[in-house]
């Protein structure tokens, strides 16, 4: 006899809970979270939500089960910290007496547009809006003609934003705790109302289990061309992985989750997660416009109580303001989110030296060097704490969500770009003409320009010169960019100042790649920037 939605719930620990909505549709879970109270609704239609004081991710309060069946396959150090299996059952067993009696919301979602890639995953909460935020950002299930029974989901995340840990007794950081299992196939979060812990828990699941089938998986956004012409976006938040790809002359196949399997590239999510800070109409014209739709769920984006209008330059709440949108809200959207193996690979930084030229072409050494270092700054927001942009190295471009060594990554990146002819780019959004404080962040319009350019293949076959620090291929010439914006020196007043500055960064390169320079091909590790040269 096939198992009810009820038994399968109370085997996996949640038993006695109270009036379970399973499945429910976009327009009831809206409902719900407004006649709870847990949200607002602002004019033309979109929720409006209020984290509390987690406006960000919580990376301190991540930890993985330490258990048998992946214990010898994780990364274990700073970023995957272990936890006991015994912690994890008697917090697990807290949460789910904590849920108790109380209305839940199931929803049952796919992971991965790709067959041979999906995952079900099945999150159980005790918040409206957060299942509807579920629903939004994963693959609806009946969008693509499936029904899901009680016991399929594959993965079970049991989620209660404001069920706090006791870290004396439970041995957590703080109140807040995300923590996979991967033996009980079983995510556990509480303690923040950021529904991005949600997100990324599954991106988590993806990356310890997409790998181990030869698929590489990709902290990445990607689109594709009227002639099939496929491009992939790395880069962390705030880098531009999302305002890039949403180009009105692309389909766009994602804005941040993406496999590459044997058939091409595919997206892990039917929906997308766009910051939306300083967001203007004129810039980001179909992000800005999802911001102002039914079926969006906006962040901590502060809204008029009377006109119910929302401002999207007030980050007096965090800078760090989100929208959750179903990826169908941009017209060019491709669905379902698959394509073939990318032309091109685009990595995205966020320079606060300010130093690294705003486009160059990588040879693939140079490209799994860049990929294993994943430079950027973090922008301010996108964690608890960073208030103005911070240095950092942030290996694949996403290590807080690896859980398989960086080599497992880069090794499938190099594979499959040798495989398939990639070309590969590194991309500079942040500062030119200065440091952070000094210079200016780089103009969208150019940025653009540049990106579309190589895409074309306009940058194919011009002339190009080596940045005699990173070493990469600087063009001389791009159309619709000043000669003088390619030349990262150029832009700077102070040339002595700029030599000094690219010299740290490309100390800091050779200093942070140590911890990996015997994992990788000698080639590859010697592909860095070099401390040794100055610029003339």
């Amino acid at each position: 006899m096939a198992q009810t939605l009820e038994q399968v719930l109370e085997a996996a620990g949640l038993g006695g809970l109270g009036k379970i909505n399973w499945n429910l549709r976009t327009e009831a879970l809206y409902e719900a979270s407004l006649r709870r109270g847990e949200v607002e609704l602002a004019k033309n239609g979109p929720l409006v939500a209020n984290t509390g004081q987690h406006t960000g991710r919580s990376p301190n309060d991540k930890f993985t089960v330490e258990e048998s069946s992946s214990t010898d396959n994780i990364w274990w150090g700073k970023v995957n910290k272990p936890f006991p299996e015994d912690q994890f059952d008697a917090l697990k067993h807290r949460l789910c007496e904590h849920l108790r009696g109380k209305e839940v919301f199931v929803q049952d979602c796919i992971a991965g547009a790709d067959a041979d890639s999906e995952i079900v995953v099945r999150v159980v909460t005790n918040s409206a809006w957060h299942a509807l935020f579920a629903r939004t950002m994963f693959i609806r299930p009946d969008d693509v003609g499936r029904k899901v029974s009680a016991t399929q989901p594959e993965f079970l995340i049991i989620h209660s934003p404001e069920f706090e840990a006791d870290p004396a007794r439970d041995g957590t950081n703080s109140g807040t705790f995300i923590v996979p299992n991967f033996g009980q196939r079983t995510v556990i979060i509480g303690g923040s109302r950021y529904a991005g812990e949600i997100k990324k828990s599954v991106f988590f699941l993806m990356n310890y289990l997409l790998p181990q089938r030869g698929m590489l998986s990709m902290h990445a956004s990607a689109n594709i061309g009227e002639h099939g012409d496929s491009a992939v976006f790395f880069g962390l938040s705030g880098t531009g992985k999302t305002t890039l790809s949403a180009d009105p002359a692309r389909g766009l196949i994602g804005d941040d989750e993406h496999g590459w399997g044997s058939n091409g590239i595919f997206n892990f999510e039917g929906g997308c997660y766009a910051k939306v800070i300083n967001l203007s109409k004129e810039q980001e014209p179909l992000i800005y416009e999802c911001t102002h739709r039914y079926g969006t769920i906006l962040e901590n984006v502060v809204m008029d109580p009377q006109s119910r209008e929302i401002d999207l330059d007030n980050g007096t709440l965090t800078e760090n303001t989100r929208a959750a949108y179903p990826i169908t809200h941009i017209p060019n959207a491709v669905v379902p989110g698959v394509a073939g193996h990318p032309k091109n690979v685009v990595m995205l930084t966020c320079d606060a030296f300010g130093v690294l030229p705003p486009i160059s072409r990588l040879s693939p050494d140079q490209a799994m060097y860049h990929f294993i270092s994943g430079y950027t700054a973090k922008v301010a927001g996108t964690e608890r704490g960073v208030t103005e942009p911070q240095t950092t190295f942030s290996t694949c471009f996403g290590a807080p969500f690896m859980a398989l060594h960086p080599s497992v990554y880069a090794k499938l990146l190099g594979e499959k770009i040798a495989q398939h002819n990639t070309s590969c780019w590194l991309i500079n959004t942040g500062w030119w003409g200065g440091s952070y404080g000094v210079g200016k962040r780089m103009d969208i319009h150019h940025t653009r320009a540049m990106l579309n350019a190589a895409l074309r293949g306009d940058l194919d076959g011009i002339e190009y010169q080596e940045h005699p620090v990173f070493r990469v291929s600087v063009p001389k010439t791009c159309p619709g960019v000043p000669a003088e914006i390619l030349d990262s020196r150029a832009t700077w007043s102070d040339k002595d100042a700029y030599d000094a500055k690219a010299s740290e960064l490309a100390q800091a390169f050779q200093t942070n790649f140590d911890e990996y320079r015997d994992m990788v091909p000698e080639p590859v590790a010697s592909a860095g920037p070099s401390v040794s040269l100055r610029v003339a």
